[in-house]
């Protein structure tokens, strides 16, 4: 039971490590995912780009709408409550729901936060955790920008992902800041005519800017998501790296469980072989007896790894969108192979050495 529990949380870390590496690395984006592009200064995010480039973004072949998308920043009660933390976007609503038809809210709703000037539209799993309701007021104080804005709730939004960002009117911010500041902008995001385009398309705007003082960098959505991960260093080699020293603990945990177990067993080894068992058949037996337990555990670590993903999946989003984060069919069989080759790597040398003693020497075997 020892060694079925210890596999099993050793195949939790495994799953869940797996799982995140596939859902960084390997999920395909959503059809309106696979259309939109960001645009951002080429430097960093932390560099504006002037309003002037959106409508020349716009007269690119192929860009069907653009919407500004400024990061406020900004701090809601107290910051150092992670529970606080969330997306506090400017944009310009007339066009955020042409570029994001997958924020879907009753018209109603829709019409208000588009026609009144201190209106916010909050996605609904952050309106869940902080409780906000239609006709709330929201008070954000400023930290990147100087200034301070009072927000009233007028929409809530659904969507599968991107659920937990407040977005309020880009106007209201620029009024607030004025024409010097106000005039520049964080990133924009493009929707394009087809898949097909979005490549064409990044390339012409970063070539239309490629000489002004401010350059640009194009890329889709998916590519942009990745590179805040990008932050936290090598992300890819530091997943790698603990899953193989999550695998090579496991393997020492079961190779040492199954040593153990032959060594006290030599004696049933030889009564096994007096009954007429084959070295085949006994090694077979210690053998399948070790990947079973070995499969068990896995079973056991994989159905702990789903629960830690469905955490996640409800914990305030921060590097990355965990609203998707599940076992996928090919991790859980990626995972429940690697538990049987444990099992059977850990117990191959051992019962090997266990079905080679004659008769006679095993039933002398008083260790």
């Amino acid at each position: 039971m020892l060694t079925i529990l210890s596999i099993g949380a050793s195949l939790c870390l495994l799953g869940v490590l797996m799982a995140l590496y596939h859902a960084f690395f390997f999920s395909e984006a959503s059809e309106e995912q696979a259309l939109r592009l960001v645009v951002r200064n080429r430097v960093s995010l932390a560099n504006p780009l002037p309003l002037s480039y959106q409508q020349k973004i716009n007269q690119v072949a192929g860009v069907r709408e653009s919407v500004i998308f400024q990061w406020f920043g900004g701090v809601y009660k107290d910051a150092r409550d992670p529970q606080n933390f969330f997306a506090r976007l400017a944009v310009e609503p007339d066009k955020l729901f042409t570029v994001y038809p997958e924020y879907v809210t009753a018209e109603e709703q829709r019409r208000a936060f588009q026609q009144e000037r201190t209106a916010c539209l909050v996605g609904r799993k952050l309106a869940g955790r902080l409780g906000f309701r239609l006709g709330d007021r929201i008070v954000l104080k400023g930290d990147i920008f100087p200034i301070d804005v009072e927000l009233i709730v007028r929409g809530i939004y659904d969507s599968e992902r991107d659920n937990e960002n407040l977005f309020f009117h880009f106007d209201y911010l620029r009024e607030a800041m004025g024409s010097e500041r106000g005039d520049m902008v964080g990133t924009y995001v493009l929707i394009a005519d087809s898949p097909d385009s979005v490549s064409r398309i990044a390339a012409e705007i970063d070539e239309m800017f490629r000489n002004s003082p401010l350059q640009t960098k194009s890329e889709s959505e998916r590519a942009f998501e990745l590179s805040f991960l990008a932050f936290l260093g090598n992300v890819k080699l530091f997943l790698l790296s603990i899953c193989a020293a999550v695998t090579f603990t496991i393997l020492l945990v079961s190779g040492n469980t199954m040593a153990m177990s032959v060594r006290e067993r030599v004696r049933e080894v030889g009564i096994l072989k007096t009954l007429g068992f084959s070295r085949g058949t006994v090694m077979g037996v210690m053998v399948a007896e070790s990947v079973a337990i070995s499969l068990i555990g896995g079973v056991l670590g994989l159905a702990l790894a789903a629960g830690l993903c469905d955490l996640l999946r409800r914990s305030p989003a921060t590097v990355a969108d965990m609203n998707r984060l599940t076992l996928p069919p090919s991790v859980i069989l990626l995972c429940l192979v690697v538990a049987a080759l444990i099992g059977v790597i850990s117990s191959l040398w051992p019962a090997w050495t266990a079905s080679r003693r004659s008769i006679v020497e095993a039933l002398r075997f008083t260790d």
